[in-house]
């Protein structure tokens, strides 16, 4: 089961991660809320990080202090 959340405004995104290339040649992933399931999706919130809420109601994913 992926990971959903539901923001202020009663929309639910899908938490997914992607592996990327960087120029340099190094791998970095990147974590990003999408509306509908794709590949990629992640069941949990990855260790170290919470979701918040940007102004206009969109999910993004912050490193917990």
């Amino acid at each position: 089961m992926a990971f959903s959340y539901t923001n202020s405004k009663g929309s639910t995104y899908i938490l997914h991660s992607q592996t990327t290339t960087l120029k340099n040649g190094n791998s970095q992933t990147i974590y990003f809320f999408a509306k509908t399931q794709k590949e990629g999706a992640l069941d949990a919130v990855p260790d170290g990080y919470e979701v918040s809420e940007s102004k206009n109601g969109l999910p993004v994913l912050k490193r917990s202090k």
